[in-house]
């Protein structure tokens, strides 16, 4: 199987003003003349880590990584304020003007799906191919799932009672926004309680088999506070999203080469997210990682996402 390519440093990074509120910290790796490809994040809330930019050739591409507003290195870290979907995508589209490129290459997995396509709908003519993860439709029946007691908790009982444990919260009383409550609340212990329980139950949820230092790097206090704060920011707020939007619009994007890799185990997304997405656009491939769950580490997922990122390289438009 295909291993990440190997580390390397950003030949540039800096801090980006999108607006009299938020800078995002964007770097740019790998081959300034090569193929440009954007590398979108999920959560929201997560950031880029030092293995995004291992998907891609370093030799053939121009890797872009940023992270989204409040997130990572971004400042003022955690800041929801104008944190919203359409204004995600209007700091892509700065980005992208601001590096003076024409058209690139979109790979996003979980939020970062859904942040892809809403841009790619917007913005279809500076769209090349978009590699997709882990797909989130960002619908009631997908909140529901994960956020708020559904699906999710009866596959994964034992890592939700002892969510329910930590935070006092009862299978009668737990709601999106009871939850979203605590963690915007001004009790700032009790929020980053509630923060850390959550990122845990998430995240122990997302691969196949245990990791435990996938779990120890994605619940450190930084992380899980941005983690939480932001997925239930966006949740309880529809993801600033009208309802079925991404599937209503995919005539716009039909077009577009697109690779869709999705973990036939993946608990927080199901499976069902990336069926229905892949019959909306009929220039998509569907690469079923068969070992997998929801995680792009995970050894299958990775083997299929570095090969989408080479096919990626042969597409003219």
């Amino acid at each position: 199987m295909n291993d990440f390519y190997p580390k390397i440093e950003p030949f540039n990074h800096f801090l980006f003003e999108v607006s009299d509120e938020h800078s995002l910290y964007v770097e740019q790796c790998g081959n300034p003349q090569g193929e440009p490809v954007v590398f979108l994040h999920g959560g929201p809330g997560l950031g880029c880590t030092i293995h995004d930019r291992r998907f891609f050739d370093p030799e053939k591409y121009h890797i872009i990584l940023f992270d989204q507003r409040g997130c990572g290195r971004s400042l003022p870290h955690g800041h929801l304020v104008n944190n919203e979907t359409n204004l995600l995508v209007e700091d892509l589209e700065k980005i992208r003007k601001v590096l003076k490129i024409n058209k690139w290459h979109i790979f996003g997995g979980s939020w970062g799906s859904v942040l892809s396509l809403i841009y790619a709908q917007a913005h279809p003519e500076t769209i090349k191919s978009l590699v997709l993860r882990g797909i989130f439709l960002a619908r009631d029946q997908d909140i529901n799932w994960t956020y708020s007691g559904g699906g999710s908790t009866k596959i994964f009982a034992d890592h939700w009672q002892e969510f329910l444990d930590t935070t006092d919260f009862t299978e009668e009383k737990i709601t999106t926004k009871a939850i979203y409550d605590v963690l915007m609340g001004i009790d700032k212990k009790s929020a980053m309680t509630m923060a850390k329980a959550w990122s845990k139950w998430e995240i122990s949820c997302c691969t196949l088999l245990p990791n435990d230092k996938f779990l120890e790097e994605c619940t450190l206090d930084e992380s899980c506070w941005t983690l939480a704060r932001h997925a239930f920011h966006y949740m309880v707020n529809n993801c600033f999203l009208s309802e079925n939007q991404i599937i209503n619009h995919c005539e716009k994007i039909a077009h577009i080469p697109t690779v869709i890799v999705h973990g036939r185990y993946d608990i927080v997304c199901p499976f069902e997210n990336a069926w229905l997405l892949h019959q909306q656009l009929p220039n998509s491939q569907l690469m079923l990682s068969s070992s997998a769950g929801h995680a792009s580490i995970e050894p299958e997922t990775r083997h299929l996402l570095i090969n989408a990122t080479k096919d990626m390289l042969h597409i003219k438009n």
